[in-house]
């Protein structure tokens, strides 16, 4: 399966990477065949996409969307580095922080919209991860929602 050819076919254009914020690499390659990226947040352009608390600000289908726009960022931060999509073997670990209001606990739907997507891309045996959904009181910029993921490569 070409994953170009899925990605058409889900009607997903993929963003322009978004840059570092920080001193650090998006994506760090380590022990050969596997990449670690860093934290990714629903950035367009530069700007969130949207902002604010899941529980408060944020429906839990918003957040799922905000997860989904990271996912698609943290894909084209990985295309950078390794150039070629289809070198993805399998996405071992996914690891979300949803900010989140005192009482929201359904960081895991809101993760989900993540886990869907990597699943409708690059099937179940590659996309479906092992996964935590962390809620927390903040995230940079107040993003409602930073993920990163282990990936390993064939």
């Amino acid at each position: 399966m070409d994953i170009y050819s899925k990605i058409n076919e889900l009607g997903i254009k993929l963003p322009e990477p978004p840059s570092a914020g920080g001193i650090y690499y998006p994506v760090k390659r380590f022990s050969g065949k596997m990449l670690y990226t860093s934290g990714i947040g629903p950035m367009k352009d530069g700007k969130p996409v949207m902002t604010g608390k899941l529980g408060t600000d944020l429906s839990i289908e918003q957040g799922q969307e905000a997860a989904r726009v990271t996912i698609m960022n943290m894909l084209s931060v990985i295309e950078k580095e390794i150039g070629d999509l289809n070198l993805i073997k399998s996405f071992v670990k996914v690891l979300g922080f949803v900010a989140s209001s005192d009482d929201f606990y359904q960081q895991p739907q809101v993760m989900n919209g993540a886990s869907q997507l990597l699943v409708d891309i690059f099937g179940e045996m590659a996309g479906k991860a092992a996964r935590s959904a962390i809620g927390t009181n903040a995230l940079p910029g107040n993003i409602p929602v930073e993920i990163e993921a282990v990936i390993e490569l064939k």
